[in-house]
């Protein structure tokens, strides 16, 4: 009689850690993915409200920062409507997601979204 006990340990314990491994990499990609779509829709609304006929920009920070407002506390998120004219609203934000931070040795895909926005201003004709 053979002793082979304690055998499947080893295997086990690697197949638990690959599964961990997917696990933590579908999760921080989800959240990553949620972020991005979340910063990208407030900057498509702040560049609307600033393109509206009351072309207010600090009112558009204001909405973008009170909805983003994780962002803000971690300082975050860079809100730039520098580009703008008087044809279009340019707004380029740029966020990193917090999801960066449970890692901060390993650089992981999606960490930070950079979008550039462009509405056209209404006018009144």
């Amino acid at each position: 009689m053979s002793e082979e006990g304690g055998a499947g340990l080893v295997s086990t314990l690697a197949g638990v850690t690959v599964f961990l491994v997917l696990l933590f990499c579908a999760v921080h990609l989800l959240l990553n993915l949620y972020g991005t779509s979340t910063v990208t829709a407030v900057a498509f609304d702040a560049a609307r409200i600033a393109a509206g006929s009351d072309g207010d920009e600090a009112a558009a920070s204001r909405y973008a920062e009170e909805l983003l407002s994780g962002y803000v506390e971690r300082d975050a998120l860079v809100l730039d409507f520098s580009g703008s004219d008087e044809d279009v609203v340019r707004l380029h934000v740029v966020a990193e997601h917090p999801t960066a931070d449970l890692l901060p040795l390993v650089e992981l895909p999606f960490d930070v979204t950079d979008r550039t926005v462009v509405v056209r201003r209404e006018r009144v004709r």
